[in-house]
């Protein structure tokens, strides 16, 4: 039986093709808002760190109402890192609107989610977005889309409903049209293409209860919200439910408070009929895949596998010298307890405290997964240091090590394609296509994922700034052995003073400076890095030595380059194990594990190995 007032969909892109500018325009084209209101642009990113990124970090649900068709839309995350945030919240949906760039074409994430997409047998509606950009080819786009789908394995059914189904559009100035240049002017025509074309939920009101648990919102209030779709039977405020874990455990609860979606926000109900998407309170501690069914009659339904972490850091409270100068919030316990509430709010991440109780291990699905959650917490006034990121390696049924492996495509001009192969191949990386336009070249590699760490500076480098670098967890392979690391040594600082511009001005004649004058600095922090290997201990506030004669010419004015600032990831990329990031809610700092060079000496003595 299908629910004819129900449509489900999800936006699917890759990142940065206008998922959440598109639905902002079905939100004004359905009347989301006063007519006076002010709203700002991408209403759906809401957390300031998507706002300031420009991606959708977090998967959301909102519903628009067109001809009394009740229509909820999921916007999904475009980034690989948060991948697998797509997966799962595609079970809630029948169809999918895929976006692509009408200059750029399907790109790796594009792969990535169309995979995912096609293997849950959604009907797939093709949004050809930005037809108005120079260089659209929307054409092109279209069918390129379709050819991607062929690779993929879709089916004849979803290859023939997508050739039916494409719209073309420009989200930013609010239209979508049925050819490139029909000249409509308003958003319409998608959204009856949705009403239209794309399959109502199929579903039995009148049978067992079976919900899903596909996401888990929490509030300070009520704990964990589970959110899902209703498979079947209805649902109701205070009733009693078996919840069925992953693992088959079972155990009754009851509905505590029922919510459904209301275009922005969450609309309290007595009652949720199948077909439609829910958000319950209720369930203690409810998990990703948990499935809500009747007592008396359950109903067993597929469960949910959430994706392994593929890289993971250490969280330890800071011990600079220059601690609890920027942060209000710098001691064990409270890392410990903030880390702890972030593994209830989060089942995307893995958290657990050292053995030795000496740092928290966090592990997720890339550097940028886990940067969100750093700087969060420096925004909220934390000070803590981390380490370099390690990969996560496993073995397989015959006892092999592996480890995640990574694809990769790079867009550059042709006359830097050669450098670029290079720089993968000192990586770990391979080849596996290679296709020359007559502007741009494309690359595909495979490479381990700690390859990939401090590649994109690289890739920069090599073609001056002018290449397009993107990648997303492939499969897990075989283990390449050991790869090559930072060959440049560091300066490290020999005391705790400001920085002077007078040594700076010397310094900078052996490498790149990470600080400029009057910047904090401690023994031990890193303030540049060599043109050479090997490290170098220097003094960051010598003064000119003052002789008795002076004249006004004598003193020339040092010319400082401007030192190379870290975003988290970046720092992150480029330490060695040796090294840690120190992150204020200021500042983001480069520094050895060991401050002093006695202590430093006397582990590579230890350890056997030689100081340079």
């Amino acid at each position: 039986m299908r629910q004819e007032n129900i449509r489900n969909i999800a936006i699917i892109a890759h990142v940065d093709h206008g998922k959440t500018t598109m639905v902002d325009q079905m939100l004004k084209a359905t009347d989301a808002f006063r007519e006076n209101q002010q709203v700002q642009e991408r209403v759906l990113d809401s957390n300031d760190q998507e706002r300031e990124r420009g991606i959708t970090i977090l998967a959301k649900n909102i519903s628009i109402e067109y001809h009394d068709v009740k229509i909820n839309v999921i916007d999904t995350p475009g980034h690989a890192d948060f991948g697998g945030e797509v997966e799962r919240v595609l079970r809630m949906a029948d169809g999918a609107l895929l976006l692509v760039d009408a200059a750029e074409g399907p790109m790796p994430q594009t792969r990535f989610v169309l995979r995912h997409a096609i293997d849950a047998g959604l009907a797939i509606m093709i949004v050809v977005n930005k037809i108005d950009r120079d260089g659209a080819r929307p054409e092109e786009v279209v069918n390129g889309s379709l050819d991607l789908m062929m690779d993929l394995g879709a089916t004849d059914e979803q290859l023939e409903f997508s050739m039916e189904h494409v719209i073309f559009a420009s989200a930013v100035n609010g239209f979508a049209r049925l050819a490139p240049d029909d000249g409509n002017d308003d958003m319409y025509p998608l959204l009856d293409m949705i009403v239209d074309g794309l399959p109502a939920p199929e579903a039995d009101p009148d049978g067992p209860l079976a919900m899903q648990c596909v996401t888990v919102d929490h509030s300070s209030y009520v704990g964990r919200i589970g959110i899902g779709r209703i498979y079947s039977g209805t649902i109701h405020d205070a009733d009693k439910i078996l919840v069925v874990k992953n693992d088959g455990s079972r155990a009754m609860s009851q509905v505590k408070q029922l919510f459904t979606f209301d275009y922005l926000g969450r609309k309290e109900c007595s009652e949720v009929k199948a077909g439609d998407i829910a958000a319950l309170v209720g369930v203690d501690s409810t998990d990703i895949g948990d499935v809500y069914t009747d007592p008396d009659n359950p109903v067993e339904l597929e469960p949910i596998e959430i994706d392994p972490p593929t890289l993971s850091v250490i969280f330890e409270p800071s011990t600079s010298p220059l601690v609890g100068r920027e942060g209000d919030i710098v001691g064990a316990r409270q890392l410990k307890e903030r880390l702890t509430t972030e593994r209830e709010n989060n089942v995307t991440m893995r958290i657990e405290e050292l053995p030795d109780k000496t740092g928290i291990e966090v592990a997720g699905r890339g550097i940028l997964h886990l940067s969100v959650l750093m700087e969060a917490m420096r925004r909220e006034g934390f000070e803590f240091q981390v380490g370099r990121p390690r990969v996560l390696f496993k073995k397989d049924e015959n006892g092999t090590l592996t480890e995640p492996v990574e694809q990769s495509v790079v867009e550059c001009a042709g006359e830097y394609s050669g450098k670029v192969i290079e720089v993968f191949g000192n990586a770990g990386g391979t080849m596996t296509s290679m296709e020359t336009g007559t502007a741009q070249t494309h690359l595909e590699f495979k490479i381990p994922t700690r390859g990939i760490m401090g590649l994109k500076n690289r890739i920069l480098n090599v073609t001056h700034g002018d290449a397009i670098f993107y990648h997303t967890f492939l499969e897990y392979g075989p283990y390449v052995g050991e790869l090559g690391v930072r060959q440049n040594g560091a300066m490290i600082s020999m005391s705790t003073e400001k920085a002077v511009a007078y040594a700076l001005g010397t310094l900078q004649e052996r490498g790149a400076l990470f600080v400029g004058p009057g910047d904090e600095c401690y023994e031990g922090m890193l303030v540049g890095e060599r043109s050479k290997p090997g490290d170098m201990v220097v003094n960051i506030a010598r003064t000119k030595s003052l002789g008795n004669q002076r004249s006004s010419t004598a003193d020339i004015a040092v010319q400082l380059t401007p030192p190379r600032s870290f975003t988290l990831e970046e720092a992150l990329e480029y330490i060695m194990e040796d090294e840690l990031v120190e992150v204020t809610p200021r500042s983001v700092r480069l520094r050895k594990r060991l401050l002093t060079e006695t202590e430093r000496r006397k582990w590579s003595v230890r350890n056997g190995k030689v100081n340079k």
